[in-house]
């Protein structure tokens, strides 16, 4: 049933692709649907683009691994997106208009700042392809039974190529629908589960945790804080490096702020977050159930020897609501569980895909020519995909054996080190130059690029990526504590040494187009 259903769906998502992809010279329906999307369905697609596989299968898995910790992750993840809403949703939607780069360059023109901008968005989200691709293969073995590395990159393969056609057919429009029949899916099977554990419970969510910390071995600690992080040197200051990771890189990364250029006016993308954030919020309760129903009826140690980070608790705690007898209508239940996450593993990669090809071709190859004609650049837009979608493929293969996680933090510590500061920067500070932008995204980036390699996610720990080696010399998990600030300060600084000449006109840029930035007074592109 779970191989006819991911067959399904996958054949309805592409069918769904090509009636609704756009003609070949409509450069702003391929970007950006025409901002046709009602309120509701924007932001059920904004909550299917921040909810991805690596949400749905590692946020229950830390959760049924660590109790306490992985509920404040998943609040973490909330209050991210709620961050977004209230401090940058608006200012973004009138600054950009296709691309994170146009919103840069809307006070700091020029080719260097969108290439800059280009190479950050494809940094931070390649990592995040790559979880969601190798994922791929691991779900089908654990959903259909089979283990040869072969059929698992045929998997990959396969599914990255459908991937592919998702955001090159489909464009913004047509993977917006994907993203709504994805979040419909997971959030309406969740609840049915989430149902079924609490009625085994008697309804009682106090019964659950106490017997999710019972099944854990690690007694009350599992609903207290600090579990996740205790073999570390600095427990407490890891779990904050964490969460603050979390906070101000989840919904700063680029396939999710791409959505905001969707909204056709302020109050639009205002009613839009209203839906997403309802929608993630509904998504931690649901997950928060589901992960202390696998501890409890699964046990920690079954789920850590399946797979060491939980990936599979989101399923084995599906499975085990149904009991030892399970009928026909569980079964049908439990197949929508697995093709709702297939599904996300599906969108959120295709919403990847197509946030990398946007940049690409518009900033940095239309910008090349001074008059590209829509047809062009909506082909370059295309090739583009296959252009990023093909080494992610090949890389997810190589990867798939691996440890994740590092990759996964990889991505939230790049939108919190180096894209946050940048769009805080650039959103709010007149004074903000050229040079402080091109700081900023290169300083924070580097900054986690050199700490990320020294932490015990990689190497020194029995479930980093490279368990046999051991260059394991940064004192937390993610490198947000000291990166976070640092892409801050680069920006600062490189906004200070650019001198008081460039300052100042920048100062003056920033107040012609104040009021377009902060309250949409002039429609963009006008």
């Amino acid at each position: 049933m779970s191989l006819v259903g991911f067959t399904a769906v996958a054949t309805v998502t592409l069918l769904l692709c090509v009636m609704t992809g756009p003609d070949r010279d409509d450069l702003d329906e391929f970007y950006t649907g025409y901002g046709s999307l009602s309120p509701m369905r924007n932001g059920l697609a904004i909550a299917g683009d921040y909810i991805s596989a690596a949400s749905v299968l590692g946020t229950g898995g830390v959760i049924a691994l660590f109790g306490h910790d992985g509920v404040v992750l998943a609040l973490s993840t909330a209050l991210s997106l709620m961050l977004l809403m209230f401090l940058l949703a608006e200012p973004l939607r009138n600054a950009g208009r296709f691309t994170m780069g146009d919103a840069l360059a809307r006070r700091m023109p020029g080719r260097a700042a969108r290439i800059t901008a280009c190479a950050v968005t494809i940094a931070a989200l390649l990592p995040l392809m790559l979880v969601q691709l190798a994922g791929t293969g691991q779900l089908l073995a654990f959903v259909l039974g089979f283990s040869g590395a072969a059929l698992q990159t045929g998997c990959i393969i396969g599914l990255g190529v459908l991937m592919i056609g998702y955001a090159a057919i489909g464009g913004m429009k047509g993977t917006a629908l994907i993203q709504i029949l994805k979040i419909v899916m997971l959030l309406g099977s969740g609840l049915v589960v989430a149902a079924l554990i609490l009625h085994r419970f008697d309804w009682n969510p106090g019964a659950l945790f106490d017997a999710a910390a019972d099944r854990s071995g690690a007694g009350p600690a599992f609903l207290n804080s600090g579990l996740q992080f205790a073999g570390g040197p600095h427990p407490d200051a890891d779990m904050i490096s964490s969460q603050l990771t979390v906070v101000l890189g989840g919904a700063c990364l680029p396939h999710v702020t791409m959505r905001m250029y969707t909204a056709s006016s302020a109050r639009q993308v205002r009613r839009s977050m209203s839906w997403a954030v309802s929608g993630v919020a509904l998504f931690v309760l649901v997950v928060t159930v589901i992960g202390f129903g696998a501890a409890a009826l699964v046990g920690r140690s079954v789920i850590a020897g399946i797979d060491p980070q939980g990936n599979t608790a989101y399923l084995l705690g599906s499975q085990a609501a149904f009991g030892a007898r399970v009928s026909t209508a569980e079964t049908f239940l439990f197949t929508t569980v697995t093709t709702a996450v297939f599904l996300t593993l599906l969108a959120s990669v295709g919403g990847m895909i197509l946030a990398c090809a946007n940049s690409l071709a518009h900033d940095v190859f239309a910008t090349r020519v001074q008059e590209m004609s829509p047809r062009r650049e909506m082909t370059l837009a295309r090739a583009s995909a296959l252009a990023v979608g093909v080494p992610a493929i090949v890389l997810a293969t190589l990867v798939q054996h691996r440890s994740l996680q590092p990759l996964v933090t990889l991505s939230f510590c790049l939108g919190a080190s180096a894209i946050a500061p940048a769009l805080v920067y650039g959103l709010f500070w007149r004074r903000y130059t050229r040079a402080g932008l091109l700081c900023t995204l290169i300083g924070g980036s580097l900054a986690v690029l050199l700490l990320m390699p020294g932490t015990n996610l990689v190497s020194g720990s029995p479930v980093s990526a490279f368990p046999e080696a051991d260059f394991n010399w940064f004192p937390f998990t993610t490198t947000g504590l000291v990166s976070i600030p640092l892409g801050f300060a680069c920006g600062w600084l490189g906004t200070m040494l650019s001198g008081r000449r460039k300052a100042q006109e920048q100062r003056r840029h920033y107040e012609a187009v104040e009021g377009w930035i902060l309250a949409g007074a002039v429609r963009r592109g006008d």
